[in-house]
């Protein structure tokens, strides 16, 4: 039922409307250039969302989530746009209240509830609603210690609620919108929290949040909530109505995003069919965040090695990205021309304190900064702002509410590059290994770099990363073992020294990772072993199965644990949906059952 605002409350929707409107209508797209953002309309591609993601919690890398979701075929699972996130489903009458969004890092949850507040406040959807008000967690953080009514805290973020004197919520359709749970650094305790029913009571934001959410405080407003994977669990199931995840891009969507991004036909197809080529690109390009990076990195290689080879792994594209953006801050900022060198003494200063922010950081599991974090990691406030002003498109500044500033890099993925490459340039550099905490040699004998101590290095690596029982260093490993190798170090040549792992290392790592795939207890803690082989420009295991398959000659029970492993990848990699996967053709033992399991689990139907 829709009745029309008048007079006063009229006024202030108007105001919220186009204040919401000037505010939302462009994204800095992973903080475009300063000055240049985009239009959200122009550049927003249809996100896959689907009802359901199960309520219990996922704690794994949110790589391994985004494999496994990009291994499933669009499924006849029931998608929603984002204007329907309220609408109740197909056979169920009862109002949704509450809503809660999932999605891994960078897949869009942020831009999606920017654009269902777009298109509200450009009167295209929902127009029943008569108040939308976005939060974001990380906004709420910073009034940790304030004691506000609800009442108040809308009129501090919303002053147009203020001024038309709105002091009640009850009469009117209200929409709040969390965004960012995972961010947010207070407890939510739903045991414990004293019960609040009155609006203009002033308590804790965290007080006003659980009642919110409980449904005790304004029961009629309605509350859509996002989340990374690994928080979801903080809020009881019972107080959610409908849990919806953010998949990310489909294939289609995907083209159509690369086309919208290039508005070049040609380029747009070069890139799409280039990835297409890349398994572990292929995958990463469900995130939309991940496209843009990609896209990023191809433009320019495209614009200027013509006819170059492309970046095909994971580290040469990150490489390929940290090169891009110093190039832009050269020209930028240091009045310096596109051949000048780009690892200027402020730039390597730069890189190496980032990356020691994001290993300190990445080993506590946050994925955003206050002053205090930077403080510890020996990182000046002013010397944050100026990075996050140079290096728009790898570490944002965000401004709280009492101006205290927030810090994050763009994505997890850039963190745990950085990560990655500062572990390299410590142990490179000092011979400290930062995953082992003890000095390995002393410094003299390191200085010739004895094989041995490199080649602990990898291994420790390989040992830490497998020690995780979700994953959590799979992507830090990848992008250290891709650092090993001397074609990355060309690149990065000026930022650190080069060392290029002799054939020697390089060796007796691979056969290391081979002995652990071996060993590995099953092939879904292995597929990750295969993606470092892959960094380390390794294919024998996989090319060995791929011609015994080409041949009809591969015959499963002769098959070592490493092969079953390598044949588990390659179907998990194929590009042909699982749409029905036939056991028989391989194996009808119960050790083949087991062992094809992860494809069994990927795929629609298996005979």
């Amino acid at each position: 039922m829709l009745f029309v605002l008048s007079g006063s409350p009229a006024m202030c929707q108007q105001n919220l409307k186009s204040n919401l409107k000037k505010k939302f209508q462009c994204v800095f797209e992973g903080i475009a250039k300063a000055g240049n953002p985009t239009p959200l309309n122009q550049i927003y591609t249809e996100l896959y969302i689907t009802e359901g993601g199960t309520g219990e919690v996922n704690d794994e890398h949110e790589i391994r989530q985004i494999e496994t979701a990009s291994r499933k075929p669009d499924r006849p699972e029931r998608t929603i746009r984002q204007e329907d996130i309220f609408k109740p489903l197909p056979g169920r009458d009862e109002p949704i209240r509450t809503v809660m969004t999932k999605g891994v890092a960078g897949i869009g949850k942020t831009v999606l509830t920017q654009k269902f507040t777009l298109d509200w406040a450009e009167d295209k959807a929902n127009q029943h609603i008569h108040f939308t008000f976005p939060f974001t967690f990380r906004e709420l953080n910073v009034l940790k210690e304030k004691k506000l009514s609800l009442v108040e805290l809308v009129h501090h973020f919303f002053t147009e609620t203020k001024e038309a004197g709105i002091c009640r919520f009850e009469e009117f359709q209200v929409v709040f919108i969390f965004d960012g749970l995972d961010e947010y650094r207070l407890p939510l305790d739903f045991h414990n929290t004293e019960i609040l029913t009155d609006v203009t009571e002033s308590t804790s934001v965290n007080v006003l949040l659980t009642n919110l959410i409980r449904g005790k405080l304004l029961p009629s407003a309605r509350l859509w909530i996002t989340t990374r994977p690994a928080a979801a669990n903080q809020i009881p199931p019972e107080c959610v109505d409908m849990v919806t995840e953010v998949r990310g891009f489909t294939e289609p969507q995907r083209e159509q995003y690369f086309k919208k991004r290039s508005r070049d036909e040609v380029k747009a197809s070069k890139i799409i069919s280039h990835i297409k080529t890349s398994r572990s690109l292929h995958i990463m390009c469900h995130i939309p965040v991940f496209c843009w990076i990609t896209a990023t990195v191809l433009e320019d290689v495209l614009k200027t090695r013509e006819g170059g080879e492309l970046p095909k792994t994971l580290t040469e594209l990150y490489i390929h990205f940290l090169v891009v953006q110093s190039k832009l801050k050269n020209i930028k900022y240091d009045g310096g021309s596109e051949t000048d060198p780009h690892w200027s003494p402020e730039t390597r200063k730069m890189i190496e304190s980032l990356g020691k922010l994001a290993f300190e950081q990445l080993q506590k599991g946050n994925l955003i900064f206050y002053e205090s974090d930077l403080t510890e990691c020996g990182i000046d406030i002013r010397a944050a702002s100026v990075y996050s002003g140079v290096f728009t498109q790898i570490f944002i500044e965000e401004r709280g509410l009492y101006q205290d500033k927030v810090f994050c890099f763009v994505h997890l993925s850039v963190q745990e590059f950085l990560a990655a490459l500062h572990v390299h340039l410590t142990f490179i550099n000092s011979g400290v290994n930062l995953l082992s905490e003890k000095k390995s040699t002393s410094q003299k004998a390191n200085r010739r770099k004895n094989v041995s101590t490199e080649t602990d290095f990898y291994q420790s690596a390989v040992d830490k990363a497998l020690q995780s029982p979700n994953g959590h260093l799979d992507l830090f490993l990848r992008f250290l073992l891709g650092l090993s190798q001397q074609t990355n170090q060309t690149l990065l040549r000026g930022l650190l020294t080069q060392t290029g792992s002799g054939s020697e290392t390089n060796q007796e790592t691979i056969q290391y990772i081979k002995k652990r795939i071996e060993e590995a207890s099953s092939a879904e803690k292995s597929i990750n072993l295969f993606h470092c082989l892959n960094e380390l420009n390794d294919h024998s295991l996989v090319e060995e199965i791929q011609q015994s398959l080409r041949s009809g000659r591969l015959s499963t029970d002769r098959l070592s644990p490493a092969q079953w492993s390598a044949l588990v990848f390659i179907l998990l990699s194929s590009e042909k949906d699982l749409d029905v996967f036939d056991l028989k053709k391989y194996s009808a033992s119960e050790e083949a059952l087991l062992r094809l399991l992860p494809v069994i689990k990927a795929s629609n139907k298996a005979l």
